[in-house]
């Protein structure tokens, strides 16, 4: 049986999620973000803290005082659970595979839905399970330019999909 949990999100609604489902996709976006204790600018100038919580205006406090990682983490939660409520609203009535609903997730979580509804053509590949050709739409965007290691990686794990279904007995 999967174990689930309830978040209280910033809107005051409680989201029951699967431990497991979304375990090693946060330690993956964990590990992406980086962690910092202090507000810093990121590679675009905006002020970020925690694992790649970008600060708002209204949320000057959180350049004041050294924060706890345990206060960095329930921030981290949040706007985790806020990427999961946009990818919801968008695109969980596609049924999309768990990688490239992990993939959508992700970029969520690093561009906002905004910039991510931007990747027209790629969304549209997706809808079609068309892998290769979203994944050179990832690569030929500012986005690929800014952190390419990152999209190297998701694009390697979309791409993987076809070659499992091909050589399928080789992964039973």
């Amino acid at each position: 049986m999967k174990k689930t949990y309830q978040i209280k999100t910033l809107d005051g609604f409680y989201h029951q999620l699967s431990l497991k489902k979304y375990l090693s996709l946060k330690n993956r976006i964990k590990k992406n973000e980086g962690f910092s204790e202090k507000a810093y600018l990121d590679q675009l100038g905006f002020l970020t803290i925690g694992y790649g919580h970008l600060i708002k205006r209204t949320e000057k406090h959180l350049l004041n005082k050294k924060l706890s990682k345990k206060h960095l983490s329930n921030i981290f939660e949040i706007d985790f659970n806020n990427a999961l409520k946009k990818f919801a609203k968008y695109y969980k009535k596609y049924n999309f595979s768990k990688i490239i609903e992990e993939t959508l997730i992700e970029m969520i979580f690093q561009l906002g839905i905004k910039k991510q509804k931007k990747f027209t053509k790629m969304n549209n590949y997706l809808k079609k399970n068309s892998l290769f050709m979203a994944s050179l739409e990832m690569l030929d965007s500012l986005w690929y330019k800014q952190t390419p290691r990152r999209v190297d990686r998701l694009i390697k794990a979309l791409l993987s999909i076809n070659y499992e279904k091909k050589h399928k007995k080789y992964f039973s």
